[in-house]
């Protein structure tokens, strides 16, 4: 038997003492001893009745305080849970900007790159071209044909420059798109991984929740099965003191009758 059994017994029997001595006069016997075992009893099941109340009023009162903590705690996770994704989404907003800004600037340093190359051959041209004209000015008797194969020649080449620049220009952006492309699926393989891990950790969470009502059920059953073993034992041992007190009274009773049969 545990302390709190041992010191709620002896309260009980110390109060059962304070309501015999209290009610019935053992050397007089004024009072009817049927009335008064019915009196001591009715006291002793209000005690026990006003026991029971407030020990029920005590578990109602625990239960809704665990009940309102349970809510808070719930609400505190779900608060977390939604700052996080908002800070995440914030985070991949920046760094998708950060991605476009520094897009942006490439395809800008591209376009000052290609001007400058651009600037460059127009004036190796042209210098070359100034030699050519220097040289034809040097040579303007020399043979004609050799002059006009020339011309072809340098015709021929800017003809392949320029060739090869639309063909550099069309890699280039073919290159762009593709990198652009690859950017975009990972931001999309980024995506779903993400809606993924939330809903592994949503469904975690859940399963985590239902753990926890089970283990509550399970926590009230076994508190309600102390409660009626308790309730059983307590009902024994008014069972056991009613016993006492009846086989008191009749002790005394026979004493009693002992006393006055050597008066007489």
């Amino acid at each position: 038997m545990s302390p709190k059994k041992k010191i709620i017994k002896k309260i009980n029997v110390k109060n059962i003492k304070s309501i015999v001595s209290n009610n019935i006069n053992l050397d007089k016997l004024k009072v009817n001893p049927i009335n008064a075992i019915d009196t001591a009893k009715s006291k002793i099941t209000n005690f026990y009745n006003n026991l029971k109340k407030q020990r029920e009023k005590d578990k109602k009162r625990l239960e809704k305080k665990r009940i309102l903590d349970e809510k808070k705690e719930l609400q505190q996770q779900k608060k977390e849970a939604e700052r996080e994704r908002l800070d995440k989404i914030k985070q991949e907003k920046k760094q998708i900007l950060a991605q476009k800004k520094l897009i942006i600037d490439n395809e800008r340093q591209v376009r000052r790159n290609e001007e400058k190359r651009r600037k460059i051959e127009n004036k190796r041209i042209k210098i070359e071209q100034q030699k050519l004209k220097d040289e034809e000015a040097k040579r303007i008797r020399e043979d004609a044909a050799k002059l006009k194969e020339e011309e072809f020649r340098l015709k021929m080449l800017e003809r392949q420059r320029v060739r090869e620049e639309k063909i550099k220009a069309k890699e280039d952006a073919i290159k762009a798109k593709e990198i652009q492309a690859q950017k975009i699926r990972e931001e999309k393989e980024k995506i779903r991984i993400e809606k993924n891990r939330l809903k592994e950790i949503e469904r975690n969470k859940r399963l985590d929740e239902e753990q926890k009502i089970r283990e509550a059920a399970r926590k009230l059953k076994y508190e309600e099965e102390k409660l009626r073993e308790t309730e059983n034992r307590l009902r024994q041992l008014e069972i056991e003191r009613q016993q006492e007190i009846e086989r008191q009274l009749l002790k005394e009773q026979a004493q009693q009758k002992e006393k006055e049969e050597e008066l007489r």
